[in-house]
């Protein structure tokens, strides 16, 4: 991918370091350099990925506190959309996202346009890709649209599950002696907790592949094993991700999910190994 601009240094940049957890103040006056990114490349280690990704995909965010002032000082109000892309190498800390958008509040902007040139050539700074950038304004409102992921649900399973810390992908199981299949599996009991602070992340999860059979009950078992693991939203889809294809070797797959907004904010990742591929519906979940 061309990048638009140059990625911010990252020296020294790790969750703890973020503004996560720390006592902040609101920013008076807008300020690009609270933005915080981090590098994906020490969690796609930990994940064994290195050189070309096995993935390609996006992370998508949606901001449902973006204002600003008009030249005449009166407050406008929007819904903003966001897409970074997964081979960018720095994703944005949300903390540090939420205050950099905050800083906008009592900065006049002459239109909508130009707070969205300025939106795109920070965050795309902070990423170190190009970033697309959407806004929904005030008059719009009425259109933005609810849906659930579709999808065979996994919640329907009657599973016993054990005590684990982590998820295990090697549990996970297909049957490689039957038919190719292509389905896909959805559950909204996917749960994690961020990194930094153990507050909880909630979010539904869609899977869609084309191989071996899995086995429906050992993959909910897997999402559940999710409840107590820290790491953020992103590194989770991609987690996901690399195991399904470890241990069970499909054909084609795509992991995408939506997770409950916090601080006015929501993370919704997508992960797919197939070009026909096309980006998930943005449709907001009803917990969202």
């Amino acid at each position: 991918m061309n990048h638009t601009t140059p990625p911010a240094s990252t020296a020294g940049h790790s969750p703890e370091s973020s503004p996560l957890g720390k006592s902040s103040e609101y920013p008076t006056h807008y300020d690009p350099s609270l933005l915080f990114p981090i590098p994906r490349a020490p969690k796609r280690a930990e994940l064994q990925i290195s050189g070309t990704l096995p993935f390609f995909g996006a992370d998508f965010w949606t901001a449902y506190e973006i204002s600003w002032l008009n030249l005449r000082g009166k407050p406008q109000i929007a819904i903003a959309t966001f897409m970074v892309p997964a081979d960018s190498p720095n994703i944005i800390e949300s903390k540090s996202f939420k205050l950099y958008l905050n800083s906008f509040n009592q900065e006049r902007l002459e239109n909508a346009d130009q707070l969205v040139e300025k939106l795109r050539t920070d965050l795309s700074a902070a990423a170190g890709g190009a970033v697309q950038v959407t806004l929904t304004e005030a008059a719009q409102f009425g259109q933005v649209q609810f849906g659930e992921l579709g999808g065979l649900s996994l919640d329907r399973l009657d599973v016993e599950i054990e005590a684990s810390a982590h998820p295990d992908g090697s549990i996970l199981r297909a049957s490689h002696d039957e038919a190719t299949v292509e389905e896909t599996l959805v559950s909204h009991l996917l749960k994690s907790n961020c990194p930094v602070t153990s507050q909880p992340d909630w979010g539904s999860v869609q899977i869609h592949y084309v191989g071996a059979p899995i086995d429906q009950e050992r993959l909910l078992k897997y999402i559940i094993g999710f409840r107590e693991h820290n790491e953020f939203h992103e590194q989770c889809v991609e987690r996901i991700f690399t195991d399904i294809l470890r241990y069970c070797r499909p054909q084609k797959l795509a992991v995408y999910a939506r997770y409950t907004r916090r601080g006015g904010l929501d993370i919704n990742p997508w992960r797919s190994n197939f070009s026909s591929a096309k980006p998930p519906s943005q449709l907001r979940n009803a917990r969202q």
